[in-house]
């Protein structure tokens, strides 16, 4: 079903989304930690880079193929993992993964999905990769399981998250006392044989109505997780490659090579960890300075535009993954919303090329972004004729 009044940028269907969920709902999707600095500067970080775009060009026809992880898709935009899109709307996950499958996106789906995976990628087809994100628990045989059933049902990586061995502080999620509704089930702890059965559900990982759902996350979590015990422990209950979430210096970067992973995101888990980290935009260069390629690099966090992803692209990151956007879009409207984030994102991102004078992703490179140096200083006359600087914002 079409709809010819849908919005015409992810800024409306954010509106859009605002007006029609719940709030607590609302506030689970929207928070960032804290004052919600990094949330914020993920977003204005992009505005900083300028495009520097070529003329003249033969641009009749574009592509945004690209490899990612040697599997050919049609384009480097992905969805990013989230928990619960059941809270968005009804069709949750699945209502994604159509969305995803549609758009020729990887998708990744959470832990914490109110559909189990093998339901997820059930709605997928033969050219939607589907990658597995994990959080390792004290009870190690819990993330083991989930492991392997990811690896049986078809996933093709794993997607470890390390920026939260316990929750960051999220003060309206705090002021709303959230816990998702109790119809709701995280099917992925739950016996896949028997489905909606509450009895297959992990007594180790359940919440109940009088602790928050983020103290029973910090209690389950293992912060005991490290380098060294953490990636050779998966190394040797999967064959998947392992891409490591949460990296924004080039340290880690190091660290993951040395440890045999395949790729890294870089992301701050959407501001919702550490307020105050750098923006994912601003930490990609000098990770991807020191993968040096021998791992592949993507990003999320922050990305509105089509030119945010092309930005990305241009700075090194081989693909780009969004999560509230889709998020906003399956509130909107279930599966055709979800579509249609994607889809707006997928045609800016190609009106981006075509301006800029690029017809395959192989061409955007760091050519074509510029971040003015000087931005922040104006030049003005001072004594004797000679140039001072007044740190003014132009």
């Amino acid at each position: 079903m079409e709809f010819n009044n849908d919005p015409v940028c992810i800024k409306d269907l954010e509106k859009l989304a605002m007006r029609v969920m719940p709030g607590g709902a609302w506030g689970y999707y929207d928070s960032g930690a804290n004052g919600e600095q990094t949330k914020r500067d993920n977003e204005d970080s992009f505005s900083e880079y300028r495009l520097h775009p070529r003329m003249l060009r033969d641009v009749s026809q574009i592509s945004t193929e690209t490899t990612i992880l040697g599997q050919k898709v049609k384009t480097p935009l992905g969805v990013a993992p989230c928990a619960m899109h059941k809270l968005a709307h009804p069709g949750g996950e699945a209502a994604t993964s159509r969305a995803a499958a549609k758009n020729g996106s990887i998708m990744i789906l959470s832990t914490y999905s109110t559909t189990s995976l093998e339901k997820v990628i059930a709605q997928g087809n033969g050219d939607t990769q589907y990658w597995m994100q994990l959080y390792v628990y004290q009870n190690r045989s819990v993330s083991e399981k989930l492991v392997r059933r990811a690896e049986k049902a078809g996933f093709k990586a794993l997607v470890l998250t390390v920026d939260a061995p316990v929750l960051g502080r999220r003060l309206v999620d705090a002021r709303n006392k959230f816990n998702p509704p109790p119809h709701l089930r995280l099917e992925n702890f739950m016996d896949p044989e028997v489905a909606n059965d509450p009895a297959g559900y992990s007594s180790s990982l359940a919440y109940s109505t009088s602790e928050t759902f983020g103290a029973t996350f910090g209690a389950n979590g293992d912060q005991t997780l490290s380098w060294a015990n953490g990636i050779s422990w998966l190394k040797s209950i999967t064959s998947m490659p392992i891409i490591v979430k949460g990296i924004l210096t080039a340290e880690d970067t190091r660290l993951a090579i040395e440890h045999g992973c395949a790729g890294v995101i870089v992301s701050n888990h959407g501001g919702r960890q550490l307020d105050g980290a750098l923006a994912t935009i601003d930490a990609l260069p000098q990770v991807v300075e020191a993968a040096d390629d021998k791992i592949e690099v993507y990003l999320d966090g922050g990305v509105r535009r089509g030119s945010d992803i092309f930005k990305a692209l241009a700075l090194g990151a081989r693909a780009v993954f969004v999560a509230r956007p889709v998020l906003w879009g399956l509130a909107y409207k279930g599966e055709h919303g979800a579509y249609h984030a994607l889809d707006l994102l997928q045609k800016e991102l190609e009106l981006t090329m075509t301006l800029s004078g690029t017809t395959k992703v192989s061409e955007i490179d760091e050519s074509y972004v510029y971040r003015p140096a000087n931005r922040w200083i104006r030049y003005a006359p001072g004594k004797n004729g000679n140039p001072k600087k007044l740190l003014a914002k132009l």
